[in-house]
């Protein structure tokens, strides 16, 4: 090699974290590439011992990767970068969870108030209850054809969210998507009902 001729860049597996992430908010997507070939088995690891379920380790894993890139969120002096993905992925994963059980608990109250026809023991009580009744089927008469759906199907069949996706032929982010706003504007138009 002649002396003044410019050296090789190492390769990512040579480059520190540091050099990575520093070459990352450069712009250039092959740090990215090499940051996850690093700790993308760590991160869907942790994700998935919080979740238990792989399908949400893999959005999660997905998430931290492109919070990472998109994020100025990192500082290298403040810490390794693997103890902040490791940070990042169990508060990643824990909202998840939150947001996973305040979904269970809704429709868990959806479904109280929707059976107690069933429970029905004097006329007073079952024009309550039609009148609840009506006011359910109200307000998902008012959500959107594809978020209703998504929510009929997760109620009525139990099915998962990558059950439905197959099922209509459409991704799976677009499932999650219609779920969580349907759930929202539910919640929004019996918000005074539910509480």
């Amino acid at each position: 090699m002649h002396p003044d001729s410019p050296k090789p860049e190492p390769s990512a597996s040579d480059q520190t974290d540091a050099d990575l992430f520093l070459a990352l908010k450069a712009g250039r997507i092959e740090a990215l590439s090499a940051l996850y070939d690093r700790y993308s088995n760590l991160v869907y690891g942790l994700a998935l011992r919080v979740l238990s379920n792989s399908e949400e380790a893999e959005d999660v894993t997905q998430e931290i990767f492109l919070a990472l890139w998109h994020k100025d969120n990192y500082n290298p002096t403040r810490g390794s970068l693997s103890s902040f993905l490791v940070t990042m992925t169990r508060s990643r994963s824990i909202d998840r969870l939150r947001s996973r059980n305040t979904k269970l608990r809704f429709l868990q109250r959806w479904k109280r108030i929707s059976t107690a026809e069933e429970i029905s023991a004097n006329p007073l009580e079952q024009v309550s209850i039609n009148e609840r009744s009506q006011l359910i089927r109200e307000a998902l008469a008012r959500l959107p054809d594809s978020e209703r759906q998504v929510l009929e199907i997760a109620y009525f069949e139990g099915l998962s969210q990558s059950e439905m996706s197959q099922r209509l032929g459409i991704p799976l982010g677009t499932v999650k998507t219609r779920t969580r706003q349907g759930l929202l504007k539910l919640k929004q138009h019996l918000r005074d009902f539910i509480q």
